[in-house]
C-alpha cells in the first residue's frame, strides 16, 4: 500500500509516542499491531466513527494517555483490523495472545449491543434503562479494559462530531451524556468523563455552552492574574510553615458550571470554583494542615467546607473543599487532597483498576463497591488480576438479558426463560409455551447469559404446569417467579378447599356436639376475617382439627349432645341418600352440609322453617314468615331447601325476645329473674331506655327448646303490670 509521506510521518509519531516509556517486548507487540493494520488492508481514513488507520491510532493514543498496558493499546488497534478486514480473531489470538483477542472479542460484543439502546428520552423508564445499560455493558465485558477501549472510541468520535452526518450527532452526544459519561464516573475515569460531558453539551445546546464560554473567557485574563497571585501566596506560606504541596490552577469544566448553576439555580457570578486552585498535599496530616494555612491567610464562606476524606463521596472521591474569599474581594474554592486520591480522581480503574461507583444506588451494591474496593487497596501495585476478582464480586449473582423491544431486564445469576417472562407480567409468565434466545428455541429451563435476547411463545389461555415448581426441574431460579406460580394455583384450588375445609369443619361441630356457634367469631380468632377463608385454611390444613376444637369448645360453654343421624329411604331403582342432621335440623335429601341459624329471626324448634344455601356458609335456617328469607327466595328460588326439626329433648336453640317495660329501677333484674324460674338460661340482656316516653327496651338472647317453652314465659312475662310489651323480636 503506497502512503504519502505525510501520512508516513503522522504514523511515525503517533507510534513513536505509543513505544515510549514501554519495554523492548511491549513495544515489540504495539509495534507489530501497528504494521498489521497498515499492512492488512484496513483503509487510512474513512467516514467518522468507521474503522481506519487513523480511527485505530487515535483511540490507541487516547489509551496511552490514560496510562493503560500495551495489551489494550494493541486491542485498541486491532479492533477496526478485525473489524474491516480478512484478518479473523484466530489470527490475533495466534499472533498476539489470548488477552489481547478477547479484548477484541469483548469490543466486537459490545458493539452488537448498540441497536438495542433505548430511545434517549427524558423520563425515569429511560433513566432506569440506562443504568441498565451500564450494568449490562460492565457486565458482558469479561475484561474491563474492553469498557476503557469503547469509551475511548466514544471520546475520540465526539472530538470529531461535525464529520459524522447532522441526524446522528444528536444522537451521539445524547447517548454520550447519558450512557458512556456515566459509565466514566463509576469506573472514576474523571479525565474521560469531562470531556465526554462538555463535547456532549456542545452539541445539545451549543446556545449556552457558547455563553458559558465566551463569560469564561471575557474575564480569563485577569481570573487567572487572580489565581497566580493566590497560587504564589500559598506556597509561600506552606513552604514557611514547612508544609510539602504542589499548589497549581484548574479550569471549570463547562458542563459542570452549567450543571452548577441549575442545580442551585443562581447565576454565572455565582459560581464559586469556576476557576479554582488544587493544592496537592504529600499526605493525609498535610491536607488538613493546608486547610489551616488556607483558612489563616483568606476568610472562609460559611457552608462551603466540605470534608469528603472523613465522608468520602458515594462514589469514593475524597479530598478537602473550602470556599473562601480571596484578595481581590471574589469568592474562590480551593481543593485539597493527596497525590494518590488525585491519581485516583483523574484516572480510576485505568490508573490503579479501582472501581468507583457514582450516584445513589441501594447498600448492598454499595456493600459491594466498598468490599472490592478494600480489596484493591489490599492489592499489589503491579498486581492486574483484580478485574477477575471484580467479576466475580460485582456480577456473580445477576444476567442483564433484553426483550425484543431492547429493554433490559436484570434477573437473578441462572434465571430461565421463564423467569424472564414472569419479570415482564404474570400473565405472560402463566400463558408461556416456549422461548426463543438470539433467534433460535431453547428449552425452558435453558440458563439465560448477559447480552441474550429472549423472545417468549405465549398460548391464548394461562396453562402454567405444577412440575414449574419442583426446584429440581430446574424450569424457575427466582423466588418472585415461583411466588407468581404459586399463587396461580392457590386461586385454582380455592374452591376445592373451601368444600374439604367445612366438611372438616362440619365433622368437629358433630363430634363435639355444638349446637348455635358464632363461625364469624371462631374464624376472626384465627386470623380469618371471613368465614369463606378460614374454611380454605382449615381445607389446606393450616388451621388442623385439634386447633379447631379447642377454640369450638371455647365458643360454646354449654355444649348439647350431638344429634342423631336418620336415614330416610326412598322407593324406586335410585341407592338412598343420608339427610344431614346437624343442630337439631334435619336438611331433607342431602347430606355433609353446615347449617346455621339466621341472625335475623333466630328460629325455635316447633316454629316453621326453611333453609337457603349461602355461599361458603352452608345452610342458613330462617322462620318461614322472616321477610329476608322471603327476599332472598324471590331473588334465588333455586338455593331453597326442605328443611325440618329432629331435635331431641336435650337440644337448645337460641332466641331472641323483646320485652318493653317501665324505666324504673330492677326491672332488668325482674324480667331475667322470670326466665331464671322458668328454667331458660339467658345468655345476654342489652337495655335501651327512652327518657321521653319513660320506658326501656331489653333485649334478650334466652337458650329455649322450642316455640311452645318460649310462648309459655313470654305470655307471663305479659301479665307483669311493669311490662308494656314481651314478644319475639321482629325479624328481617
Amino acid at each position: 500500500m503506497v502512503r504519502s509521506e505525510v501520512q508516513a510521518d503522522s504514523h511515525g509519531k503517533a507510534l513513536s509516542a505509543l513505544l515510549k516509556g514501554k519495554s523492548e517486548t511491549e513495544a515489540e507487540i504495539i509495534k507489530r499491531a501497528v504494521d498489521l493494520a497498515d499492512e492488512s488492508g484496513l483503509r487510512e481514513t474513512a467516514a467518522a466513527g468507521s474503522p481506519s488507520v487513523a480511527r485505530a491510532l487515535a483511540v490507541a493514543s487516547i489509551l496511552n494517555e490514560l496510562r493503560l498496558d500495551h495489551e489494550t493499546i494493541a486491542a485498541g488497534v486491532l479492533r477496526d483490523v478485525v473489524e474491516d478486514t480478512p484478518v479473523t480473531l484466530d489470527q490475533v489470538r495466534t499472533q498476539f495472545g489470548s488477552s489481547v483477542a478477547m479484548l477484541v472479542e469483548n469490543l466486537a460484543r459490545m458493539d452488537a449491543l448498540q441497536q438495542y439502546q433505548p430511545d434517549a428520552d427524558k423520563g425515569k423508564k429511560d433513566k432506569n434503562q440506562s443504568e441498565a445499560l451500564r450494568k449490562m455493558l460492565l457486565a458482558m465485558s469479561e475484561d474491563l479494559r474492553a469498557v476503557l477501549i469503547k469509551l475511548a472510541d466514544r471520546v475520540y468520535n465526539l472530538r470529531n462530531l461535525k464529520t459524522f452526518p447532522e441526524d446522528k450527532r444528536e444522537l451521539l452526544a445524547r447517548e454520550s451524556l447519558d450512557i458512556f459519561s456515566p459509565l466514566a464516573n463509576r469506573l472514576g475515569i474523571g479525565r474521560l468523563r469531562w470531556e465526554l460531558e462538555d463535547l456532549s453539551f456542545h452539541q445539545l445546546d451549543p446556545a449556552t455552552y457558547k455563553n458559558i464560554a465566551r463569560l469564561l473567557d471575557e474575564r480569563r485574563v485577569v481570573r487567572e492574574a487572580n489565581v497566580v497571585s493566590v497560587v504564589e501566596r500559598l506556597r509561600t506560606e506552606l513552604r514557611n510553615a514547612g508544609i510539602e504541596g504542589e499548589v497549581s490552577g484548574r479550569p471549570k469544566h463547562i458542563y459542570s458550571i452549567w450543571r452548577k448553576m441549575t442545580r442551585k439555580g443562581v447565576e454565572f457570578d455565582q459560581i464559586f470554583d469556576v476557576t479554582a486552585v488544587r493544592v496537592l498535599a504529600r499526605d493525609v496530616a498535610g491536607c488538613y494542615a493546608t486547610l489551616g494555612v488556607v483558612h489563616s491567610l483568606w476568610e472562609p464562606i460559611s457552608g462551603e467546607f466540605d470534608d469528603y476524606i472523613a465522608t468520602p463521596k458515594e462514589n469514593g472521591y475524597k479530598a478537602l473543599h473550602t470556599a473562601v474569599i480571596g484578595p481581590d474581594g471574589k469568592n474562590l474554592e480551593i481543593q485539597i487532597r493527596t497525590h494518590t486520591m488525585h491519581k485516583e480522581a483523574e484516572l480510576g480503574v485505568a490508573a490503579h483498576w479501582s472501581y468507583k461507583e457514582g450516584g445513589k444506588q441501594n447498600p448492598e451494591l454499595q456493600k459491594k463497591i466498598g468490599d472490592l474496593r478494600r480489596m484493591i487497596r489490599g492489592a499489589d501495585s503491579g498486581e492486574m488480576d483484580f478485574v477477575t476478582r471484580f467479576k466475580a464480586e460485582m456480577f456473580k449473582d445477576r444476567v442483564y438479558v433484553l426483550t425484543p423491544k431492547g429493554e433490559i431486564i436484570e434477573l437473578t445469576k441462572g434465571a430461565t426463560p421463564l423467569d424472564f417472562a414472569y419479570h415482564v407480567h404474570s400473565q405472560v409468565g402463566h400463558r408461556c409455551r416456549g422461548a426463543k434466545v438470539d433467534g433460535k428455541i431453547v428449552p425452558l429451563t435453558y440458563e439465560l447469559k448477559t447480552g441474550e435476547k429472549v423472545e417468549i411463545m405465549t398460548g391464548k389461555q394461562p396453562a402454567p404446569s405444577r412440575e414449574w415448581l419442583n426446584p429440581h426441574a430446574g424450569y424457575l431460579k427466582t423466588p418472585r417467579a415461583r411466588a407468581k406460580v404459586r399463587q396461580h394455583f392457590r386461586a385454582l384450588d380455592y374452591d376445592r378447599y373451601v368444600a374439604s375445609g367445612r366438611v372438616i369443619l362440619e365433622r368437629e361441630l358433630q363430634r363435639l356436639g355444638i349446637i348455635g356457634a358464632n363461625l364469624e367469631k371462631v374464624s376472626q380468632r384465627f386470623g380469618k376475617p371471613k368465614l369463606e377463608v378460614f374454611l380454605e385454611a382449615i381445607g389446606r390444613g393450616e388451621v388442623t382439627p385439634t386447633q379447631l376444637a379447642a377454640v369450638l369448645s371455647e365458643s360454646v360453654p354449654q355444649p348439647a349432645a350431638a344429634p342423631a343421624v336418620e336415614t330416610v329411604t326412598t322407593t324406586g331403582t335410585e341407592p338412598a341418600q343420608k339427610d344431614a342432621t346437624v343442630g337439631g335440623i334435619r336438611i331433607l335429601g342431602v347430606a355433609n352440609l353446615l347449617t346455621i341459624a339466621a341472625r335475623c329471626c333466630q328460629p325455635v324448634p316447633n316454629d316453621t322453617i326453611s333453609g337457603y344455601v349461602t355461599r361458603g356458609r352452608g345452610v342458613t335456617i330462617h322462620r318461614s314468615d322472616c321477610r329476608n328469607f322471603h327476599r332472598l327466595a324471590r331473588e334465588n328460588p333455586e338455593r331453597v331447601i326442605p328443611v325440618d326439626w329432629n331435635a331431641r329433648g336435650t337440644d337448645v336453640f337460641k332466641a331472641q325476645v323483646q320485652v318493653v317495660a317501665q324505666n324504673r329501677a330492677g326491672v332488668s333484674r325482674d324480667v331475667t329473674n322470670l326466665f331464671a324460674e322458668a328454667k331458660i338460661n339467658v345468655v345476654q340482656v342489652t337495655s335501651v331506655p327512652d327518657s321521653k316516653r319513660g320506658v326501656v327496651t331489653l333485649n334478650i338472647t334466652v337458650e329455649v327448646a322450642n316455640s311452645a317453652q318460649l310462648g309459655e314465659i313470654l305470655g307471663e312475662i305479659s301479665q307483669k303490670s311493669y311490662v308494656l310489651q314481651a314478644g319475639r323480636r321482629a325479624s328481617g
